[in-house]
């Protein structure tokens, strides 16, 4: 079975004219972004394997450059692709700290044991990341902080959120 890929960034413009490219990033702290790194390019189904010749943030959004692109020409056909890594690429995290993105998938229940929903996402904002949550007849945003997160349990694939008053009406 193949290793799991995290994606890190959607690939949204060029930069220069020497092969460079403009990343928003799904999470604007990584630090899986740093030179050598091997990173997966995916659009329209197809993967292609590069190395990460330099990275650093510019503004809200990343550029980066791989190292067999040189061009303007070269790096303009991945644009719109998926930027990932490997999953042991990523920094390992001390005990009891999660990547956003290994709780899709999980139920979401209340303190009080309703059911509200799968995380079907996670979205990345100025203000913090929110997991979106796929309910019976809507969807929810709930920000990932540990004032609303009571538990995540891998085991179980559910967390358990306090959500402020109001939360769940929005």
């Amino acid at each position: 079975m193949a290793e799991p890929l995290v994606p890190l960034g959607e690939i949204v413009g060029t930069h220069g004219l020497k092969g460079w490219l403009k990343l928003n990033p799904f999470n604007p702290a990584t630090t899986a972004l740093s030179s050598s790194t091997e990173v997966i390019v995916e659009k329209s189904g197809s993967q292609s394997v590069h190395e990460l010749e330099a990275g650093s943030p510019h503004k809200h959004q990343w550029l980066i450059k791989l190292r067999d692109l040189n061009s303007i020409d070269e790096a303009s056909r991945y644009v719109g692709a998926t930027l990932s890594v490997a999953e042991a690429a990523l920094e390992v995290l001390a005990p009891g700290q999660y990547y956003h993105y290994q709780v899709v998938g999980f139920d979401v229940f209340s303190l009080g044991g309703e059911r509200i929903g799968t995380i079907s996402s996670t979205l990345s904002t100025r203000g913090g990341e929110l997991y979106v949550v796929q309910g019976p007849t809507k969807e929810h945003l709930i920000p990932a902080v540990k004032e609303i997160i009571e538990k995540v349990d891998f085991s179980a694939g559910a967390v358990t959120i306090n959500p402020p008053p109001g939360l769940l009406d929005l």
